[in-house]
Formats: structure tokens, sequence, C-alpha cells
């Protein structure tokens, strides 16, 4: 993976005040947001509490209609996400998407090469590095559409790994899983962290998120009600309201 500067005070993303507004939908309200390098954070809440819009703004896929995004220290809230991507974050999505006619490695080749402006040796190290990674070199020549449910989350890791991130943004990576099927998933995810990668991971599955993460933001209606210790967080009057309502007697 690329070299990564340590020690660094700045957060290696953070939103300022961000807002998202469709017409007069109100989707993000004023979120403050930001990692620390190396940082282990999962995301619930939810559904449409703006967890995966909050991705789409983080990696550039968004503009936000408010508010700011520096990744590194540096302004990007005017960057798009291939910008992005080139600096270092990548992200999943909830539903794989990937290229159905291509092989599982020429997947991983266009990331790296597209996404990652990598070339050469460098780019073919980087897909292979991936592959072996996220278990997946075993199925380097297989066509991603003949790809069962595990091995598509597999290869929309493998093909965010390609790029070369810092930053991993994962959407419900364990979605439509079984639990044995996400304990490798986990396996592949503490391997990602050990390498120095930081990863946000929204999921549905808290279960799974929490064997991972050491940080755990909750959102509710666009905004960040809770933000702390994983226990602490799930234990939260707000977080249970938001998840099964009042709370009160």
């Amino acid at each position: 993976m690329r070299d990564r500067v340590g020690g660094a005070a700045a957060p290696i993303i953070a939103a300022a005040g961000v807002g998202k507004c469709f017409g007069a939908l109100t989707v993000l309200d004023g979120v403050d947001f930001s990692v620390a390098r190396g940082e282990a954070v999962g995301i619930v809440g939810p559904n449409g509490a703006g967890k995966t819009t909050l991705f789409n703004v983080l990696s550039g896929a968004f503009p936000p209609s408010a508010g700011s995004v520096s990744y590194d220290g540096r302004d990007v809230t005017a960057l798009g996400a291939a910008q992005r991507c080139r600096l270092g974050v990548a992200r999943s999505h909830q539903v794989p998407r990937p290229f159905g006619g291509m092989t599982v490695f020429e997947n991983l080749h266009v990331a790296a090469t597209v996404g990652g402006a990598l070339r050469g040796r460098a780019a073919h190290r980087a897909c292979l590095d991936s592959l072996e990674l996220c278990g997946m070199l075993q199925l380097a020549n297989r066509r991603a559409d003949t790809l069962g449910l595990l091995d598509r989350k597999r290869l929309e890791m493998a093909r965010a790994l390609a790029t070369e991130p810092q930053l991993l943004l994962l959407d419900e990576i364990g979605g439509g899983l079984s639990d044995g099927e996400a304990v490798e998933l986990v396996g592949i995810i503490r391997q990602i962290l050990s390498r120095g990668l930081t990863v946000v991971w929204i999921e549905h599955m808290v279960h799974v998120l929490l064997q991972v993460v050491l940080r755990l933001v909750c959102m509710e209606s666009g905004r960040i009600i809770a933000d702390g210790d994983p226990k602490r967080v799930m234990h939260d009057a707000a977080v249970i309201e938001a998840y099964l309502g009042s709370v009160s007697s």
C-alpha cells in the first residue's frame, strides 16, 4: 500500500458544518465529523438517517449544500470523487457494482489505473496485493458476474484497495451475509487495519461492526446524535429511541 505520513495532528478526513439538501429535503444538517489517521470508526443509525449521503459527500460523489470537507489538512470541498480517489479516498457501495463482463483481476486493474492513477508494475502489484488480502487470488480470472454475494463483497473491497487508499469508506459491506461469511469479512477488515489504513464503516449488522471498531457514531435525521465508545453509544437513550422509538414510560 502507498506510504503514509504518520504523526500528523490534523485528522485524515473532516466535515465541518456539512449540510446536504435535495430540493426541500434536508438529508444532512450541519454535520461535524472527523476521523484520525489509523482509526476504525463505525457509523450506525436507522434507514434514512443520512449515513450513505455523508459518505457520498466525504468521497466527493455529492457536493455539500453547506459546510466544507478537508482531507489530510487540505480543503477538498470542490474536488470530485475521481480527484479524491487519487488523493487516497476509496469507498465501497451497499450494492456491489462490478464490471460484469470483466474478470476479477481486470476489475481491479481498472481501479488501480483509473482510480489510483497507478501504472505498469505498480498497478499490477497493487492488484495482486489486494487480491491476496481479500482472499481472491484463486478467483482472479473469474468473470465478475459469476461471483456469489460474499465474493462480490470481497471484490468491492479489493477494488477499492487496488487504488492504494489511505482512507477506506465501507458502506454496509456486511449486508446480506450470513454470520459465518461476516466472520470472514471481519478478518479481512482487521488485516486492512493492521496495515495502517483508516476505516470508516457503515453497517446495520451492529454485532459484526463492534468486533472491529473502537469508536461508534450514530446518526438520525441527518445529524450525529452520539459519538464515542461503542458500548456507551449503544446504551445512549437517544440512540435507543432512534432505533426503537420513545423510551419514556
